[in-house]
């Protein structure tokens, strides 16, 4: 008889540097809190830790984390997961992936992940969605344009043929990238609040967490995703 829903897969890529890891805790948290997750809802997966990626009959989807490592870095538990993202996506697995984890699944789907031209892009900016992106179901009735916390160096120089770039902001031609009926990738942090990303910034930075616009339209993106995973039951023994 089936016992319960699949859990989401929150596969954190690397932990963040030591003052902001003591200050608001890790990546996974941050999804948790943002979606108000129970136990039974998630798996935490740590490929930088030498974990194994969850098997796909196992989960009901996976979000890949923001990371302050580097694409280009070619880490070994990069790779991997690059190669678990091919996979995931012959088996229809629905995927989010999220600043990092945005670029990771652009570059192991064939597109390019280099330098952003246009320097670090960070804290709460505009991105605008593209002619005939609000058909895509995560987007549906999101304004034109919505505020976004972003913090990357690196970005999506080119998506992987056959992706369809959703949104754009000021210094990134690739804000929301859409592979298939079930994988989706953002630029920007729809995890963060006005907290995580003051504590993201450099120490001295002027940046006042009262004085920020509302990112709702970007958090809705998150929480549609998790609402759009399939029930799929976990089989009890």
């Amino acid at each position: 008889m089936p016992s319960s829903q699949l859990p989401l897969a929150l596969i954190q890529l690397d932990i963040p540097p030591a003052p902001v890891r003591d200050r608001i805790g890790e990546q996974a948290r941050w999804f948790i809190d943002a979606l108000r997750l129970t136990p039974h809802d998630y798996v935490i997966c740590r490929p930088d830790l030498g974990e194994s990626l969850p098997d796909f009959s196992a989960v009901s989807g996976a979000i890949l984390s923001g990371s302050w490592a580097m694409v280009t870095d070619h880490a070994e538990w990069s790779e991997r997961t690059a190669a678990w993202v091919r996979a995931a996506m012959e088996q229809a697995l629905p995927l989010l992936g999220v600043c990092y984890g945005h670029q990771l699944m652009a570059y192991a789907l064939g597109g390019e992940v280099g330098d952003n031209p246009h320097g670090w892009e960070r804290g709460a900016l505009p991105v605008a969605l593209l002619p005939g992106a609000q058909g895509d179901p995560l987007l549906q009735a999101l304004p034109a344009t919505f505020t976004a916390w972003l913090s990357h160096r690196q970005t999506v120089l080119a998506p992987p043929p056959g992706a369809r770039v959703l949104a754009r902001s000021a210094a990134d031609d690739c804000q929301i990238v859409r592979y298939g009926p079930q994988a989706l990738s953002v630029q920007f942090h729809p995890e963060f609040d006005a907290r995580i990303m003051q504590a993201c910034l450099a120490a001295g930075s002027d940046f006042d967490p009262a004085a920020q616009p509302a990112t709702d339209s970007a958090r809705l993106i998150l929480e549609r995703f998790w609402r759009s995973l399939p029930q799929r039951a976990r089989i009890s023994a």
